[in-house]
């Protein structure tokens, strides 16, 4: 296994992006809730050293800035079967809307599991490139997310319509 790491620097502070062999397995910003142990992420390479990492830098930059609607990059996030349908639906809700734990449970076919989907949710190795700030309370209030409420929030401004593009929308 190759698993190595690269630092990026963003707007929304340093982001660790994690790969082994030829997909990205991780996600994470420095404060980051449930950040793996340093030694988990492999050597440290530069961006430009590595394809993958270079992609997902240069994505990841372009997402920021607004020139990318959407990600293109080969993901292998660990989690089990739950998991990974939870992350699936994430990954479905489309830049400018969100979802809230509540629906992504009733579209796995049971509404009880909401808790459940939430942990899943929170243990999302792949933030931003699995959009999980996406995800808000069932009143629409913004509830934890793994890189801090305020990076959840500059997420969602981010993807915001403008008031032109939003008018069309009525």
């Amino acid at each position: 296994m190759d698993v190595r790491h690269t630092v990026i620097p963003t707007d929304l502070g340093p982001v660790t992006v994690v790969a082994r062999d030829q997909a990205l397995v991780g996600l994470y910003f420095a404060e980051h809730t449930r950040r793996p142990a340093e030694e988990a992420f492999g050597p440290r390479v530069g961006s430009d050293e590595d394809p993958l990492l270079a992609e997902a830098a240069r994505q990841l930059h372009d997402y920021l800035a607004g020139d990318r609607l959407d990600f293109d990059l080969p993901l292998l996030p660990a989690g089990d079967g739950f998991q990974h349908a939870v992350w699936k639906l994430v990954a479905a809700v489309p830049r400018g809307e969100t979802t809230t734990y509540g629906a992504i449970a009733r579209d796995l076919g049971d509404p009880k599991l909401a808790q459940r989907v939430g942990q899943a949710v929170g243990a999302n190795p792949l933030c931003v490139y699995v959009p999980c700030h996406r995800v808000v309370g069932a009143d629409g209030s913004l509830t934890g997310y793994a890189g801090g409420l305020a990076r959840k929030r500059a997420l969602l401004d981010l993807e915001e319509p403008t008031a032109e593009d939003a008018s069309r929308l009525f």
